[in-house]
C-alpha cells in the first residue's frame, strides 16, 4: 500500500523509532546550560513544537516546569505528562495561553518548518507574547551559508525494532529563491513476520535562515540576540555549521 500524506500525518507514528539514536539527554543538558548561563536557573518554560515530549520531560526532571504546544495530535497522544511536564494540541503560530513564561524553547528545527514570512513572524510574535521581560527564546534552525556550501544530499536510514523494519529515503530539492529545501521522505514499513510492506511519502519543506534574518525577526518582536552558536558544539556559525542555536532575550 502506498500513499502521500500531509507533514507528520503518518511520519509521527514512527518518529521516536527513526530518532531513537538522538541523544536527548545531551541536548537537554546543553539547553539547561544555555538557560542557566543567561539567567534562567528555574521556573516555567514554554516549548513550541514539543513533539512526543522527550525534551520537555527531561527538562522537567531537572526542575523546570514545562508546557508543550504541538500541532500533531498523534504526537501529543504519545507524550507522557506529569512531574512538571504538560502538553496540548495547538498551533504555535496562533496559540494564546494568557500567561507568560521565563523562557520559550523551539528545538529540532521547528522554526525551520515555518516556511513563509507570515508563519515565521507569527511564531516569533507568539514567543514574544508568552515570554516575560528579560526572559529567553532559544531555538535552532538550518543555517543558510551551510545549506548553500554543503548542499543537502539523498540519505537512507534503516531501523529495526521488534517486528518492524523502517526504511526512510530522504530526497532534498533546493528552492534557492525561497530559502527553502523540500525534503521528500519515502518510508517503507515492513512487518518482518509477514513481509507485508506499507509505503508512504511526505514532503517536509524546511526553511533556512541567515544571521541578519534572525536579527530582524528578533528586533521586530521585542528580542535581542545574545548568542548564536552551532548546536551542541558551541562553535561560531560558518558555512560548515548546518544547525545554529540562537538565544534571544526579551527587551
Amino acid at each position: 500500500m502506498s500513499h502521500k500524506t500531509e507533514v507528520f500525518e503518518s511520519y509521527s507514528r514512527y518518529y521516536d523509532l527513526l530518532y531513537q539514536d538522538k541523544d536527548y539527554v545531551a541536548e537537554v543538558g546543553h539547553i539547561d546550560k544555555l538557560l542557566q548561563m543567561h539567567g534562567v536557573t528555574s521556573g516555567n518554560i514554554l516549548e513550541l513544537g514539543s513533539g512526543t515530549g522527550k525534551h520537555g520531560r527531561l527538562l522537567a526532571e531537572l526542575g523546570y516546569c514545562v508546557h508543550g504546544i504541538e500541532r500533531s495530535a498523534e504526537m501529543v497522544a504519545k507524550a507522557t505528562e506529569g512531574n512538571g511536564f504538560t502538553t496540548q494540541v495547538g498551533d504555535i503560530c496562533t496559540v494564546q495561553l494568557g500567561r507568560t513564561f521565563d523562557a520559550a524553547l523551539s528545538l529540532f528545527h521547528v522554526v525551520s518548518y515555518q516556511i513563509n514570512n507570515t508563519a515565521v513572524f507569527d511564531m516569533f510574535a507568539r514567543a514574544s507574547e508568552h515570554v516575560k521581560k528579560n526572559g529567553l527564546f532559544i531555538f535552532d534552525v538550518w543555517y543558510s551559508p551551510a545549506v548553500y556550501e554543503q548542499r543537502p544530499v539523498v540519505r537512507i536510514k534503516r531501523i529495526t525494532q521488534n517486528k518492524t523494519e523502517v526504511t526512510r529515503i530522504a530526497e532534498p530539492l533546493i528552492c534557492c529563491n525561497e530559502n527553502r529545501v523540500d525534503v521528500t521522505y519515502t518510508i517503507f514499513v515492513r512487518d518482518t513476520m509477514t513481509n507485508l510492506v506499507e509505503t508512504f511519502t511526505e514532503v517536509h519543506p524546511m526553511r533556512h535562515f541567515s544571521l541578519p534574518e534572525i536579527d530582524m525577526l528578533a528586533n521586530t518582536n521585542g528580542f535581542e540576540r545574545v548568542s548564536a552558536q552551532e548546536f551542541m558544539t558551541e562553535a561560531m556559525p560558518s558555512e560548515k555549521t548546518w544547525g545554529v542555536c540562537f538565544v534571544l532575550r526579551k527587551k
